[in-house]
């Protein structure tokens, strides 16, 4: 077997799965090379360091596992979402307003999430609450959209600290940043702390607004085997395991999920996991094609800075914005 063919092949399902491009350049992620300021995060952020990691691709198994938990999220998501026919194109969707507002400039990461909450405007219906009731539910209602900032906080923010190297500032300073995202989906209250973000989850947990049911089963036997290429599947069941290993055993007995055993005997999911992360980051690379194009949007704008002080006679200063060097590195995510 050519090894370094099957790599190059494994790279770009990936980057398929993610962006819809075989290469990870749709046209979305070019245009990151646009835009007038460093975006809400810059170079040196927590928030690049997170969602420029390997570990993501644990971290978005997570958040959908703890996203079922909230019987209203999973009723939009049942009523409304495409993931049962188009389930790729419905990730490629979210990944690009993930990376877009990490990575875009402050302009296009507001559009794409006016956008996002437009479409949220339709996604309307009722379910049954964690206490027997029905009750009516909006995507953009104020508890859903607190309920999914959470949990895909603590996800990529839990599996990064599993997984990946430590963050610029700390668990704080990430959450902290990524409150921003959750303010332009209309959060009205995001956590900013690490403490605080463990409060907010536990409390819906403590006043039993949560609970599994036959929405929450199917979709978990949705993400356990997913329709990906075979080529892909054995990668994606260790990453499986090793979200469900990470949750924290209540929610992980919420959701009817056990830790990888081979029969009595337990499985070692999250050293197994570490591997697999390793293994993808060696055949990702380096960098991200959405961090590379971010970085050619701010050495871009430094460039013009440095230029417009000297003309000006200025003394100009390097480094604007966010004040770190522009070469600094994230592992890439997809």
């Amino acid at each position: 077997m050519d090894v370094s063919r099957f790599a190059d092949r494994w790279k770009s399902h990936i980057l398929e799965t993610f962006s819809a491009d075989s290469e990870g350049r749709p046209q979305w992620i070019q245009d990151l090379e646009k835009g007038e300021d460093e975006g809400w995060f810059g170079p040196g952020s927590a928030v690049w360091a997170v969602h420029g990691g390997m570990p993501t691709l644990v971290a978005g198994i997570r958040a959908l596992l703890m996203q079922t938990l909230h019987p209203g999220a999973m009723a939009g998501v049942h009523d409304w979402s495409r993931y049962r026919e188009d389930p790729l194109g419905r990730l490629a969707g979210t990944v690009r307003w993930v990376i877009t507002t990490s990575f875009g400039d402050q302009a296009t990461a507001v559009d794409v999430s006016r956008r996002v909450r437009g479409y949220h405007r339709k996604v309307q219906g009722t379910f049954v609450d964690g206490h027997g009731v029905e009750r009516p539910y909006s995507a953009n209602d104020p508890d859903l959209l607190s309920w999914v900032h959470i949990v895909f906080t603590d996800a990529f923010l839990s599996t990064h600290m599993q997984w990946g190297p430590p963050i610029p500032g700390g668990p704080d300073r990430y959450v902290a940043e990524w409150a921003k995202a959750g303010e332009l989906m209309g959060v009205e209250a995001p956590p900013r702390s690490h403490a605080e973000l463990h409060a907010q989850i536990d409390a819906f947990h403590d006043q039993g607004l949560l609970r599994a049911d036959e929405r929450t089963r199917e979709t978990i036997s949705f993400l356990r085997e997913p329709p990906l290429r075979a080529s892909m599947l054995p990668a994606y069941r260790v990453l499986f395991a090793g979200a469900v290993a990470s949750l924290e055993p209540r929610y992980r007995e919420l959701l009817g999920l056990d830790k990888a055993s081979f029969g009595p005997f337990p499985l070692p999911a999250l050293a197994s996991t570490r591997v697999m992360l390793g293994v993808a980051g060696r055949v990702m690379g380096d960098q991200s094609t959405s961090h590379e194009a971010a970085l050619k949007r701010i050495a871009r704008l430094r460039d013009e800075h440095a230029s417009t002080g000297a003309a000006s006679g200025e003394s100009p200063d390097p480094h604007p914005g966010h004040g770190d060097d522009v070469g600094d590195r994230a592992r890439p995510a997809a």
